[in-house]
């Protein structure tokens, strides 16, 4: 038995689309949400498995606000690359089971490893 916990937090910036043909090969930017999602698996004394505060500040730290993602993640900054670079940062510290990439409300991207 286990639970599932989610911290979203949400960070704006911008990007382009490298060997991309359309509108989003051109420089533009988004108000990103990213969604990580924890497996707990005990409780503490205080009848939690992850404080929320302390993962929503590593999640802030990692985050690439106001800036040119190309510039600063590694491969084109797509949706799903951003999940997956993210997903690996925190995987360092946390038991991750996986990071969702919104880019609207409308469309994002999920990354987890298999098990």
């Amino acid at each position: 038995m286990g639970w599932e916990l989610v911290v979203k937090e949400k960070f704006s910036a911008a990007h382009y689309l490298e060997h991309y043909q359309g509108k989003c090969e051109h420089m533009h930017g988004h108000t990103f949400q990213v969604e990580v999602t924890l497996i707990g698996n005990n409780l503490d004394d205080s009848g939690i498995s992850f404080d929320f505060t302390h993962v929503r500040e590593r999640l802030r730290e990692i985050l690439p606000d106001h800036c040119l993602l190309n510039e600063v993640v590694p491969g084109s900054p797509s949706a799903e690359n951003l999940a997956r670079h993210f997903y690996r940062l925190l995987k360092e510290e946390y038991p991750v089971q996986s990071v969702m990439v919104w880019e609207s409300e409308n469309a994002g991207a999920r990354y987890r490893e298999d098990r």
